[in-house]
């Protein structure tokens, strides 16, 4: 089902490369991009999943392509790019979603662990950046990249993921001074996002009252959040944001920072 978007249309013409599209948040922001008129690019190293969500937008009259990589591969990122900008004749928007987690104890953590994590979350967005700019540029187009909150508040054994988001956040903000005049780069700090509807596996996530009460907002939050926040920073009315961290986690985090 796609995210309901505001400005039907608002995207007509651009072409947008979605990375991690296949399941949870990835997925929202392609459907949502798609529903906004963009010709979307889904990237995802599950190619079952990635082959049925461009079906099911197929399906909804939208013009997608998926390619199955792996952007913790050098090679698959440069075939993606060279594929989404043969594909859709030029490119407008890069959305560096795709990102794994790890939890384990430090002192026993395989090095190997490390050096996965930090190949696919920061390695790859920096690499899918450095090749799309020649093709933003062209555009005057925009790179998002999806960090965390968790690059500024950690939980114990989560150094790799925490230190990828954190990257990502500096990531963000030296390549918006190295591409200015050019592309324009933002960075979206999801908190707690349930994705229960945007996956096809049988995991449900348990949200209580109390667990939304722990949000000002008043909730945990929901894909579609983080696909209104995209959208917002991808378009013309963001013309004036660049380098910009903006935190969505229905106030969480200050709250977290005010009890401590």
């Amino acid at each position: 089902m796609a995210a309901s978007v505001s400005m039907e249309g608002r995207f007509a013409g651009r072409v947008v490369l979605v990375t991690g599209a296949a399941q949870g948040i990835g997925a929202c922001l392609a459907a949502s991009f798609a529903a906004a008129g963009a010709s979307v690019v889904l990237a995802d190293v599950d190619g079952r999943a990635g082959t049925r969500r461009a079906g099911e937008l197929v399906l909804k009259g939208c013009r997608v392509r998926f390619v199955k990589a792996d952007v913790g591969k050098p090679a698959d990122v440069r075939r993606l790019v060279h594929d989404a900008v043969r594909w859709g004749g030029r490119l407008d928007v890069l959305v560096n979603n795709a990102g794994i987690g790890s939890s384990a104890p430090l002192a026993t953590r395989p090095v190997g662990q490390w050096d996965r994590v930090l190949a696919v979350n920061l390695r790859g967005a920096y690499l899918a950046s450095q090749l799309a700019a020649p093709h933003l540029a062209k555009t005057r187009g925009v790179i998002a990249l999806i960090a965390s909150t968790r690059a500024l508040q950690s939980e114990a054994d989560t150094e790799p993921y925490s230190a990828s988001k954190g990257g990502l956040l500096a990531l963000t903000h030296a390549l918006a001074v190295t591409l200015s005049g050019r592309v324009r780069v933002n960075a979206i700090l999801p908190g707690w996002i349930v994705t229960d509807r945007w996956r096809y596996d049988s995991r449900r996530t348990t949200v209580s009252e109390a667990d939304d009460a722990q949000h000002p907002a008043g909730r945990a939050g929901r894909p579609e959040d983080i696909a209104s926040a995209a959208l917002f920073l991808c378009s013309a009315e963001a013309g004036f944001i660049t380098g910009a961290h903006l935190v969505v986690d229905g106030g969480m985090t200050r709250r977290m920072q005010y009890l401590e």
